[in-house]
């Protein structure tokens, strides 16, 4: 059996009804317009802003490392005055054995201020002399500087219990990393 189907100028009347009947116990809204918010603007990295100006603010006014030589090209290394040269020169040719290791990356520079000086104290009381700081090289930060490096070779040089820093070897880290030593008790 062949089925009918309706008349062509019934089918817009036929929908209308029901559509009317779905919706029958529907409100109307107040207005037909719709108001879209805006998207809300990129957010800013405020704690990195404020992280590069301190850190800025620190190599502008710190204290200036006028003791900080240069040896072996542009290899930082540091004694205290009245240490021999000769400490400095085993230090950075590997002939102390390395008691610890601190590994800064991924920490602010105020965190990382925090864990240099807990670490510092923490190998004093074991009696640890000779310790590496991983600073990094600084790969990741802006304009690829090690903003780290700098920072680290100044907080050690204010501490009394540091006699002598130097770069790491490459096997040790190289220029990411600083080989301290701390005076005897």
């Amino acid at each position: 059996m062949k089925r009918r189907e309706p008349a062509e100028d019934a089918r817009p009347e036929v929908a209308r009804e029901l559509f009317r009947a779905a919706v029958a116990d529907a409100i109307p809204l107040a207005s037909d317009r719709t108001h879209h918010e805006p998207p809300p603007p990129p957010a800013i990295p405020r704690s990195r802003e404020l992280d590069e100006a301190a850190a800025l603010n620190d190599s502008i006014h710190a204290v200036e490392l006028l003791d900080l030589q240069l040896e072996g090209g542009d290899q930082a290394a540091w004694a205290r005055e009245g240490v021999p040269r000769s400490v400095l020169r085993d230090l950075r040719r590997g002939r102390w054995v390395v008691d610890a290791h601190l590994d800064l990356h991924g920490l602010n520079r105020d965190e990382a201020r925090h864990q240099v000086a807990l670490f510092v104290a923490g190998c004093v009381a074991r009696e640890q002399r000779c310790l590496r700081i991983v600073h990094g090289k600084g790969l990741r930060s802006p304009g690829r500087e090690p903003v780290l490096k700098r920072l680290v070779l100044g907080w050690l040089a204010q501490k009394r219990e540091v006699l002598a820093f130097c770069q790491a070897r490459t096997v040790e880290g190289g220029a990411g990393a600083v080989i301290v030593l701390l005076a005897a008790r």
